[in-house]
């Protein structure tokens, strides 16, 4: 037993340029393997405390700088990752659970190139000015950082979606003070590694690891931290947002989704199928943007059924550094389980399993065997009132139903209390602006999934959020305006 703790990765919080240890730990699971493989700090309030404290005296210094000199520095930093590149995607996969492949050649690739986008766009803003000669005046605006951070990422994309939280915020002249999921912990704290070498100056980016009930709770109550951006579930977001409200902090929230894909009669099915097969399964499906819900118009509903099912059938689920896989394991124990009792509730209800979990049997490698594993499942004869068609699953789990006119399927896609993404396949392309247009989502695709330009707006309608980033809205949303009026 001493000889296993003795090889268990122990991680230690940044603070300050200096690596600290805690006073006490959570244990974070291999979820390929189902063991320990890595303790990482418990943190709370005198922690963030003392983050927050390093943040606020980095501020002056960094905030000073020009754009320039921050992205220089944010440009050497992403040169940094991409040269471990492999190490960063290997640990990746064994934290997360995701696919070796999926780790190469997205989360790490995107973590870099989120560095270098904001390196760029934070050269390329532009402030208004505007005369009034009756009056005798010139009127200008300034943009300047806010302060201190707070950064709050989730565990399905963990170095992604966190360094798409940090390069803005640093780019603009902010310092932050980062929680990454407590069970995604790895990637961040090798980030903190490659800092000082990038020339990134002590205190202004800490990184506290711990609980979303302490180290988070005290984030975000913290009066010192003025604005909070935090992807994760809307649970906690309604939470953060009460927990905020007596300060009055500005929030950037990306919450859930439950995704439809819209699937017209005139579809290209050879490209529409393998894309929807990765909108729905990608990254054991735990991706905020996954299609959950699939209508596909009754005249062709048939034939894309049983070509899904069985292209579905095809993906194959195992050992996650295995660059044959294509499914690795779901995070934890817990969320397996919950995942599981849906596609249960599900044929409670009447519906139909028609591959996947419970109908086909799970072939793991002998060193995989308690690992977090679920197959591609595709339910059908499912009711849009079913929680499998209404609550986000977050796994790898889609409902294929059909459905008649245009009318119909734009009301029953509306018809949850999400509104993140939604792709539509169709060659009409009037239709396709149509739909488009009525769709009650911050992102549509169409005849694609997951195309993304980082300068346009990323974030939801309804319960999928409030806010956006991307270029210009993470500079909005990173820094203060202020309107500068001389007369002369």
């Amino acid at each position: 037993m001493m000889a296993q703790s003795k090889a268990l990765l122990v991680l230690e919080n940044f603070i300050g340029g200096k690596f600290i240890p805690c006073s006490s730990y959570i244990d974070s699971y291999n979820p390929s393997t189902g063991d320990v493989y890595c303790k990482v700090p418990d943190s709370g309030k005198e922690e963030v405390e003392a983050a927050v404290k390093a943040a606020k005296d980095a501020f002056p210094i960094w905030s000073s700088k020009s754009p320039l000199e921050r992205s220089q520095i944010l440009n050497k930093l992403a040169d940094l990752i991409e040269h471990d590149l492999e190490a960063f995607a290997q640990a990746e996969s064994k934290d997360q659970g995701k696919t070796i492949t999926f780790a190469r050649t997205v989360d790490i690739p995107r973590a870099a190139y989120n560095f270098r986008f904001f390196a760029s766009s934070i050269l390329h803003h532009v402030t208004e000015c505007t005369e009034m000669a009756t009056m005798g005046c010139v009127h200008y605006t300034l943009r300047a950082p806010v302060g201190v951070a707070g950064l709050i990422s989730p565990w399905n994309l963990p170095l992604y979606l966190l360094t798409w939280k940090i390069a803005p915020a640093i780019a603009c002249g902010n310092t932050v003070v980062a929680k990454p999921s407590e069970m995604t912990s790895v990637t961040a704290w090798m980030m903190c590694k490659l800092l000082e070498k990038a020339g990134v100056p002590h205190g202004v980016v800490n990184i506290v690891f711990g609980t979303g009930a302490k180290a988070g709770e005290a984030l975000v109550c913290h009066p010192d931290v003025p604005l909070i951006s935090f992807t994760g579930s809307t649970l906690t977001a309604q939470r953060i947002t009460e927990k905020s409200a007596p300060h009055c902090k500005r929030l950037s929230l990306e919450l859930g989704g439950k995704n439809p894909a819209i699937i017209f009669d005139d579809a290209d099915l050879s490209q529409c199928i393998p894309t929807t097969l990765r909108s729905s399964f990608a990254n054991q499906g735990e991706i905020c943007l996954c299609t959950s819900r699939i209508f596909v118009q009754r005249g062709i509903y048939s034939e894309f059924l049983k070509r899904f099912v069985a292209e579905a059938k095809k993906w194959k689920t195992g050992n996650p550094s295995d660059p044959t896989v294509d499914v690795g394991a779901l995070i934890s124990k817990e969320h397996l389980e919950k995942v599981r009792n849906y596609v249960k509730k599900a044929q409670a209800e009447g519906a139909r399993v028609l591959c996947g979990e419970g109908v086909d049997a799970l072939d793991l490698p002998p060193g995989n065997q308690k690992g977090y594993f679920m197959l591609p499942t595709v339910i059908t004869e499912v009711k849009d009132e079913s929680c499998c068609m209404q609550e986000e699953i977050f796994g790898p789990v889609t409902c294929v139903v059909p459905f008649d006119t245009e009318e119909e399927v734009i009301k029953r896609a509306n018809g949850v209390k999400y509104g993140l993404a939604a792709t539509v396949w169709s060659g009409n392309v009037g239709r396709v602006h149509r739909v488009a247009r009525r769709l009650q989502s911050g992102l549509v695709w169409t005849n694609c999934w997951l195309m993304r330009d980082l300068n346009l707006p990323f974030g939801g309608m309804k319960a999928s959020g409030i806010g956006r980033e991307g270029a210009k809205d993470s500079y909005e949303f990173f820094t203060e305006v202020k309107t500068i009026t001389i007369k002369h």
